[in-house]
């Protein structure tokens, strides 16, 4: 027999928000071993003490902003609403059935007033960090390192042409150095001072969004982005630092001072690292060196004029010092300019008569001139290493840590574009959502079987 359902909606029932959420729940796995009682102590000096409303418990907003990220819930409004009728969401949360949850503009007035300063995301991403560390899932030994694109919040066709500065190198200082004790070993003169300036170039800047950079890159869209640069242990895929920067700034750029940041913050014995060949030029590998790491790169081929002999053919002798063209003349040292290259010129008396000077040079005087740069051995060392065993093996855990990484940030955790605008902002953003994914792969890696209780 059919019988018409009665309406059960307005029963009374003796339940409890334990009993509601499922015990293999990853919100009950991130419970059970994740202390997130450290970010109330860092951001009270932030609050009044004796002054105004009482004001959300810092702690419960961001376990909010962090199961955005873990759902890949994008919009605050849209987190609000799943809260309000996620019942594992008010368990994590402690928030009871019948509580009222907060206004999506807390979160927004939190984020715009308060938390504007990226210190306070950068110290809870580092907190979550340490305890990894402290349950051994960071190794340290080997780190991997890349950088993916967030489409920024600008249209695209709005914009303006400005003359800008290039982002500074930090090996700039070090390089001057070692300029100067190249041309004096060679027995040239010093170079006169000048203060190095970053080359201006005339690019794009968004209307919408003026600290992002427009990015046009060999099979990548072209338009206003962001870079999530992202570096992980080698053991477990711990993110161990995150940093964002305009898509126009060279990956290199920021490389070294973030991997120190990392050594010193975290204490990382580091012995080797993997990066795209993207991170294959001469002041990373010299950096690398002095470090005492060991660099193993992507393969970066070279450019040449079409029809023009390759620099490839062009054979250094280190023991005279000197490049050897494939006609067999000998291109002698001549001087190191400012940018640390040093010039190797042959004898135009020589190449006048020679049967390969239309493919080797288009120089009026028939002089060629191929460039080194001074720390260009470093460099040979690091492609070295990407042609060994050890090196093909640590190069190929790339696609399982760092682009593993960038896969489910963008799959399962909404990381496709600036939620934001504004280079702060989007820097926290990159910083929450890397602490989101380290969260949820240190809930996975000690997968408690017991329920946690609610002390």
């Amino acid at each position: 027999m059919l019988k018409t359902p009665s309406p059960q909606q307005t029963e009374l029932e003796m339940v409890t928000l334990e009993s509601l959420v499922p015990s293999d729940h990853l919100l009950r796995k991130i419970d059970a071993v994740i202390d997130f009682s450290f970010i109330h102590d860092r951001v009270s000096d932030l609050y009044c003490a004796d002054n105004g409303r009482p004001a959300l418990d810092p702690t419960l907003m961001f376990k909010a902003l962090f199961i955005g990220y873990l759902f890949g819930i994008r919009s605050e409004r849209q987190l609000v609403r799943e809260i309000e009728v996620n019942v594992a969401y008010r368990w994590f949360l402690r928030l009871k059935l019948t509580e009222k949850v907060f206004d999506s503009s807390t979160l927004s007035q939190n984020r715009r007033r308060r938390y504007r300063d990226v210190s306070v995301a950068e110290d809870i991403f580092d907190g979550i960090v340490e305890q990894a560390i402290r349950h051994g899932l960071v190794d340290g030994t080997v780190l991997y390192t890349d950088s993916t694109h967030l489409k920024a919040d600008a249209n695209k066709n709005k914009w303006d042409r400005e003359i800008v500065a290039k982002s500074r190198s930090a090996y700039w200082d070090d390089l001057d150095l070692a300029i100067e004790e190249d041309r004096t070993a060679h027995a040239k003169k010093p170079l006169k001072a000048k203060e190095r300036h970053p080359v201006e170039k005339e690019t794009k800047i968004s209307r919408t969004d003026p600290e992002s950079g427009y990015m046009v890159r060999d099979g990548k869209p072209k338009g206003f982005f962001y870079l999530d640069h992202r570096t992980v242990d080698g053991r477990l895929g711990i993110i161990t630092d995150t940093h964002a920067t305009p898509a126009n700034v060279h990956d290199s750029i920021p490389y070294l001072e973030r991997l120190d940041r990392q050594r010193q913050r975290f204490g990382l014995n580091v012995a080797a690292v993997g990066l795209d060949a993207g991170y294959a030029t001469a002041g990373i590998a010299k950096g690398l060196e002095d470090r005492g790491i060991l660099g193993v790169t992507g393969y970066r081929r070279p450019t040449h004029r079409k029809g023009y002999l390759t620099k490839r053919q062009y054979v250094y002798e280190k023991e005279l010092d000197a490049y050897r063209c494939p006609n067999g003349q000998v291109l002698p040292y001549a001087t190191t300019d400012r940018n640390g290259y040093r010039h190797y010129r042959s004898d135009p008396a020589k190449c006048k008569t020679c049967p390969l000077l239309a493919s080797c040079t288009a120089n009026a005087k028939h002089q060629k001139t191929v460039t080194r740069h001074v720390w260009q051995d470093a460099r040979d060392k690091a492609d070295a290493y990407r042609l060994t065993d050890w090196g093909k093996r640590l190069y190929k855990r790339r696609k399982e840590t760092v682009e593993r990484s960038f896969a489910d940030a963008k799959q399962l955790h909404g990381h496709r574009y600036a939620r934001f605008r504004g280079l702060t902002a989007v820097k926290i953003q990159c910083l929450l959502a890397a602490t989101a994914q380290n969260i949820k792969k240190i809930a996975l890696a000690i997968a408690p079987n017991t329920k946690p209780s609610l002390a």
